[in-house]
């Protein structure tokens, strides 16, 4: 029997956590001499009270979604990947290379061209991290760790000495064509006389997310080899018993895994910034952990997760910026959403598996 109804994992957890990290920050900020009311206040109306606040909420959101469903896919073969920082990393030099390579008549085929070669390089990376478990036992956590600054160092050597425009003393690439430009969700509901502002970087990369959305929760439960992966991650030695090998489904799932943190260059990179810059994924890899933690791995659920990691991303923003809460504040109130919903966890489940058990018990009687 079951400890507690999947709804109530899938809901009641996730929320109970948030209401106490949402009342642990507020004691933070009356602790500093602000008033928390306010600060809510300011952050919902900063990054849901319009469209240019839901345009930000959506850019970080859609980066939260490529690297939340990356790590997912991960955890369902009990896969830690850590590594979804250099991942996007090397999948925004993919997209750099798509764009300045290939004169693009137009920016549909360059993004779809940028899919595969962000999918690739992010895929590639993760591969040797993945070899190096199957094949060798070393553990793919601190494997994917040590890829991060591989990569971190890989692309500063590459900006600065191979693709930094003759003159220029930024770490970065040229400017991408106009016609490779992705079209903003302004562009997109302007013929729907949608109003949407256009001073954002929200793109058509938001689109591709919600469809990757729904293809990681066919390939995970409606196929053959999701449902391996799912088998594998729940017990090795019964998936070895049934003939599924670990090589397979260890590598089949780290690349996919990486191609999808890799995905998250097409937003940042082609979407956002139209040239790569150094330290463009901004720390979006690890903020995948706790999307996919708190999403219980579950596509639907990343995108929930995501956006309210959107929102607390531009909703710090607005705080900095309209209040004397110093931007490290915002760190901590991020922090302590990650705490709760993830290490903290069963701090709310257990109470609550003994209360569902209580309450059955009384109903047998």
């Amino acid at each position: 029997m079951e400890k507690m109804p999947h709804w109530a994992d899938v809901i009641l957890i996730p929320l109970i956590s948030l209401i106490l990290a949402a009342l642990l920050s507020a004691l933070v900020i009356l602790a500093i001499g602000e008033d928390p009311i306010l600060a809510a206040k300011l952050m919902i109306e900063g990054s849901l009270g319009s469209t240019y606040g839901w345009g930000y909420t959506l850019y970080y959101a859609t980066n939260f979604v490529f690297t939340g469903l990356a790590v997912s896919v991960a955890f369902h073969a009990k896969l830690f990947n850590i590594g979804g920082e250099g991942q996007a990393m090397l999948g925004g030099l993919g997209v750099a290379l798509t764009c300045l390579l290939v004169p693009w008549p137009h920016w549909s085929m360059a993004l779809l061209a940028a899919i595969v070669t962000s999918l690739a390089f992010g895929a590639l990376w993760a591969a040797i991290p993945a070899f190096l478990q199957a094949k060798r036992g070393s553990h793919v956590v601190i494997t994917t760790i040590m890829f991060n600054f591989i990569a971190a160092g890989f692309l500063n050597y590459v900006l600065v000495n191979l693709l930094r425009p003759a003159g220029s003393m930024d770490p970065a690439t040229a400017r991408f064509p106009q016609s490779v430009h992705l079209p903003t969700l302004h562009e997109l509901l302007l013929p729907l006389n949608i109003p949407f502002s256009k001073a954002t970087p929200a793109n058509i990369s938001f689109l591709v997310a919600l469809a990757a959305c729904f293809l990681v929760w066919h390939l995970i439960w409606r196929t053959r080899i999701g449902y391996e992966i799912r088998a594998y991650g729940h017990s090795e030695t019964g998936a070895i018993y049934a003939g599924i090998s670990p090589y397979k489904i260890i590598m089949i799932a780290m690349l996919i895994s990486g191609g999808l943190a890799g995905l998250m260059a097409i937003n940042n990179v082609m979407g956002e910034a139209e040239r790569l810059v150094l330290n463009a994924t901004e720390g979006a890899g690890f903020i995948g952990i706790a999307v996919a933690l708190m999403g219980r791995s579950h596509p639907f659920g990343v995108f929930l997760a995501a956006v309210l990691f959107g929102f607390l991303y531009q909703g710090g923003a607005e705080l900095a910026l309209w209040t004397s809460i110093p931007r490290e504040l915002i760190v901590v109130i991020q922090a302590l959403v990650i705490l709760f919903t993830g290490a903290l966890d069963n701090m709310v489940r257990m109470p609550l598996e003994r209360l569902f058990r209580a309450t059955r018990q009384h109903q047998a009687e």
